[in-house]
């Protein structure tokens, strides 16, 4: 005897409801289908019929019981092994037509091929032909919504056959149809039938089951009839339409995958609202980091900027600090104190007093800026390390006879003369006070409040008695010529002022231990500075997550489809983790761009900022790693789903 193609043996299925009541929806079912016979089965609602289906279709699995296919015993098959069994041998046609309504016919015939990893040409072609063969040739372009209900069932007739399944199982296929859609639709289940197809009809209708060859009647869960209509069964081979074959197995991840980033777009594309929502929570934490970042690491290389133009041998003797203060007591150093210390204390090569004055005004013509004006004396380009670009500079000789001339910084001449024309020699008021200009300075490039590019220069006698009115200078700053003695120098020089002034009044700094020490603390605010866009970062991964679980709500018909056509869980992992992902890089990079922009608008500002590409690629790799991991868990709910209960779902 030929073996049965389908066998249940004492099939049994117990549903448990909310309430812990046992339903048993199927009773000790013993039947044989036999290959390409067209069985109906046939029932009033309620009675088992759809369960009966679902169980042989391998959307469910028995409670007890054995069902055999092809002589294998699949009743303790895995979920993805049920799907690989649908995806080779079981074509479903739906009531209901469960086509996906953002995809045109050609793309939902195709999507158990997708599954089946069937390249793209092949499956196409094979999309096409079947849709030909229907009468559905002139409309592969068009959605769902787009067709007429006897059309959809027929997309749906054509991607149940795709995959050249052997065993078709049909669903009341003509319950939402007229009666001459459902006439056509009867007719093509036939020809199938013929064409050696073992086709399996759900109906309550006799009159439509009188198409099949044999009807199964069922009734509270149990089988109460088998009658066999075709005295003379014969075996029948399926002649047309032979089974695509895919590619091998090592390159089904890749298609999936790939597949899923096709699938990805086109959800993201026809849901545009509610992915920009999802794109907006990531985008502002990644464009956060960018700016931040940038802001923090700006502030770094201008303490940089100033420690290089410093230098790394030069001290700062200042007054004293109050007791239990931040100020300083009142200055008592002097030219003469900065003399002293370059002509007697070993390993100096020159000190310099320097007194400010902040928010000066000066003017040149109808121009006018506020800047700083320091008085120090003609070592100053010496210590600073600061050559001049023009003219030159001024000598002690200038200060004592108290010389009304200046030497510009390279912001302050911007201000003053923007035409290009030549300040050499040009007068400018500072503070009402005349001054001729007699040298330019080179940019130092350092920016903020301290900026010695917007200075002017001038003698230091020259300021205590026409700008200052008082003679003490705020710093000496100190040259030192062999830096690896710079801390015992430090010790000489202060024991050296304090011995002169036979007081404690005075304090010395070594200027690079001061900077990297405010770069240090720089560096701690750049990291907060991070750590709170980081946040905002993790908020937007919170909004993917949430908005994807409604993705998942919103979709699990669709979700139920794919599985019904062959998705394996690894499948649907894959098509909503690659969405979350997919929302995760393009809200990444418009972060990017957005950061960017915003450092620079922030920049005009005259905010120091300075671009380095680890923020940036840590910004970015951050969002594609919250797709994922935010990501995760909306998609493996998806993955999880029952394929019946997914399908049920309105």
């Amino acid at each position: 005897m030929t073996q049965p193609l389908i066998k249940l043996e004492n099939l049994s299925r117990t549903y448990i409801t909310e309430g812990g009541v046992q339903v048993q929806a199927l009773k000790r079912i013993n039947l044989e289908i036999n290959r390409g016979e067209f069985v109906a089965i046939m029932g009033q609602s309620g009675s088992g019929k759809s369960t009966l289906m679902n169980i042989l279709g391998c959307l469910d699995k028995p409670t007890g019981g054995s069902y055999f296919f092809m002589d294998r015993n699949i009743s303790s098959y895995s979920q993805d092994e049920l799907a690989a069994l649908r995806r080779e041998a079981f074509g479903f046609i739906f009531q209901s037509y469960n086509l996906l309504n953002n995809e045109n016919a050609i793309n939902n015939v195709q999507i158990p091929a997708i599954y089946k990893a069937v390249p793209n040409k092949q499956r196409y072609a094979r999309a096409k032909d079947l849709l030909d063969s229907l009468g559905l040739g002139d409309r592969l372009d068009h959605r769902p919504m787009e067709l007429s209900g006897g059309q959809q069932q027929r997309v749906s007739i054509a991607r149940a056959m795709m995959n050249g399944a052997s065993v078709i199982l049909a669903d009341e296929p003509t319950g939402a149809l007229d009666s001459n859609s459902g006439q056509e639709v009867l007719a093509l289940l036939k020809k199938l039938s013929e064409e050696g197809k073992t086709v399996i009809l759900i109906t309550h209708d006799k009159q439509i089951a009188s198409y099949a060859n044999r009807i199964i009647s069922i009734k509270d869960g149990e089988i109460v009839g088998d009658e066999d209509r075709n005295a003379s069964k014969q075996e029948v081979q399926d002649s047309n339409h032979e089974p695509i074959q895919s590619d091998s197995h090592k390159l089904v991840i890749l298609s999936s995958i790939k597949e899923a980033y096709r699938m990805a777009i086109s959800s993201l594309r026809s849901n545009l609202f509610r992915t920009i929502l999802t794109l907006l929570g990531i985008v502002i934490g990644v464009s956060s980091v960018v700016t931040l970042m940038a802001v923090g690491e700006g502030a770094q290389q201008n303490i940089i900027r100033v420690m290089e133009q410093l230098g790394t041998n030069v001290l700062t003797l200042r007054p004293e600090r109050l007791p239990n203060s931040r100020r300083n007591m009142p200055s008592t150093l002097t030219v003469s104190d900065a003399q002293r210390i370059s002509n007697e204390v070993p390993n100096v090569i020159a000190a310099i007093p320097q007194k400010q004055l902040g928010n000066a005004t000066v003017r040149f013509g109808g121009l006018d800026t506020n800047t700083t004006v320091v008085a120090t004396t003609e070592n100053m380009p010496t210590v600073n390390s600061w050559s001049l670009s023009q003219g030159i500079f001024f000598s002690d000789t200038d200060g004592e006879e108290l010389a009304p001339i200046a030497v510009l910084g390279s912001e302050v001449r911007s201000d003053l003369f923007p035409s290009g024309m030549d300040p050499i020699g040009q007068f400018i008021l500072v503070n009402n006070v005349p001054f001729q200009i007699i040298g330019l300075l080179n940019e130092k490039g350092a920016q903020g409040w301290n900026n010695p590019d917007d200075a002017i220069y001038i003698p230091y006698q020259t300021g205590v008695f026409r700008l200052f009115g008082q003679q003490f200078a705020d710093e000496i700053r100190i040259l030192v010529e062999d830096a690896d003695v710079i801390e015992q120098t430090q010790e000489n020089i202060l024991e050296f002022v304090r011995y002169i002034h036979s007081a404690n009044d005075v304090r010395i700094n070594q200027n690079t231990a001061m900077l990297e020490s405010a770069s240090e603390a720089t560096a701690t605010i750049t990291i907060l500075l991070g750590a709170v866009a980081a946040i905002s970062l993790i908020v937007g991964g919170i909004g993917v997550m949430n908005i994807m679980l409604v993705s998942v709500t919103e979709r699990t018909r669709e979700i139920g489809i794919r599985m019904a056509t062959g998705a394996r869980q690894f499948d649907i992992l894959m098509q909503f983790l690659t969405e979350s992902v997919v929302v995760s890089i393009i809200g990444g990079v418009l972060g990017v761009i957005i950061g960017i922009g915003l450092a620079l608008l922030i920049s005009s500002f005259q905010i120091p900022i300075f671009f380095s590409n680890e923020p940036m690629l840590y910004a970015f790799f951050c969002s594609v790693s919250i797709g994922i991991i935010f990501g995760f868990t909306p998609a493996r709910k998806a993955s999880k789903l029952d394929p019946v209960v997914a399908l049920s779902n309105d």
